[in-house]
């Protein structure tokens, strides 16, 4: 896990965003769906992202990429970014382990997205917020964000953004989500990985939990990924990833090493509060193919109504 760039122009007080985007994107098509052009000009969903974290305060951004799409990457967003915020690059690769312990022969499925926050464990020494680079999450989201992570976070609590579940929703197929349990304080206490979600025939919102379906209610929070972490969780994260992979079996070569399942046993062993933070915005993103199209509409409906110029980095 390597990196370019440094951390003098970038206060250590000053929250970082952390950008997943070494994903494959295979229901898209196997392309790199990360650089697909859905905005008016031709922009992508992550310039909006981009757009949305400048405004909301955030001054740095690091890429977690992989090298073989290092060059589109960097023409198709990264590039165009200089002198707007600062940006540095980490890389996600299969064979970056701690010692002990090296990549099964079988292995191609990436380590998951706590393995590729780690790629960023050299490089931030501040409060972070980590994001997808496919997803759409509205201003709200970082705006709410920033200002959770430019507050002195006290060790062991952390925050996630939740959205309404029927704002996340694909029209053309079903979809996962992290449904969250949320307490009166506002703090997670769970989250339910849940799949298969989609409206049935009668218009009500179903999915699979631990081999059961289940109805969920529409107004219900989940999590899209959206997290803010202090820069300590990142030790909490190496510790943790050496205790994954002693668990795994020497024939698994499917497991990964998962954010949401991270928090949620941080959570249930008492070590981690997760405070939520409410975004009324739609959600969206390119799950499927037939997504782009209704992405384009979006996109350019936000446009028309002057939240977004055009092109965005022109």
């Amino acid at each position: 896990m390597n990196s370019n760039g440094n951390l003098n122009n970038c206060s250590s007080k000053d929250p970082v965003l952390v950008v997943l985007a070494a994903g494959i994107g295979s229901r898209f098509g196997g392309g790199v769906k990360q650089l697909a052009g859905v905005g008016p000009s031709g922009e992508i969903i992550l310039d909006y992202s981009i757009y949305d974290a400048i405004e909301a305060g955030f001054k740095k951004v690091i890429f977690i990429i992989r090298h073989d799409i290092e060059a589109d990457f960097r023409e198709a967003i990264g590039d165009r970014l200089a002198g707007r915020i600062q940006v540095e690059y980490a890389f996600q690769e299969g064979d970056d382990l701690p010692e002990g312990f090296t990549k099964p022969a079988g292995r191609t499925k990436p380590w998951g997205t706590g393995h590729a926050v780690l790629a960023c464990r050299d490089v931030i020494d501040a409060p972070f917020a980590v994001i997808n680079a496919d997803d759409y999450y509205g201003r709200e989201a970082y705006q709410k964000m920033y200002a959770y992570l430019k507050n002195d976070l006290t060790e062991g609590r952390c925050s996630m953004v939740g959205f309404v579940m029927k704002n996340t929703l694909s029209d053309n197929g079903v979809v996962t989500r992290g449904v969250c349990h949320v307490n009166e304080a506002g703090a997670l206490t769970g989250v339910d990985e849940t799949k298969n979600i989609g409206r049935d025939a009668e218009g009500l919102v179903k999915g699979s939990f631990d081999g059961r379906e289940v109805t969920i209610d529409p107004e219900a929070l989940v999590s899209m990924n959206f997290w803010g972490f202090n820069a300590s969780f990142l030790e909490a994260l190496k510790s943790g990833f050496v205790d994954f992979l002693a668990g795994l079996e020497p024939e698994d070569v499917k497991s990964e090493y998962l954010l949401p399942i991270i928090v949620d046993g941080k959570i249930k062993d008492g070590s981690l509060t997760v405070d939520v933070l409410t975004s009324g915005d739609r959600w969206f993103g390119i799950t499927y193919k037939e997504d782009k199209e209704a992405v384009e509409q979006e996109l350019k409906a936000l446009t028309d109504k002057g939240m977004y110029p055009t092109p965005i980095f022109g």
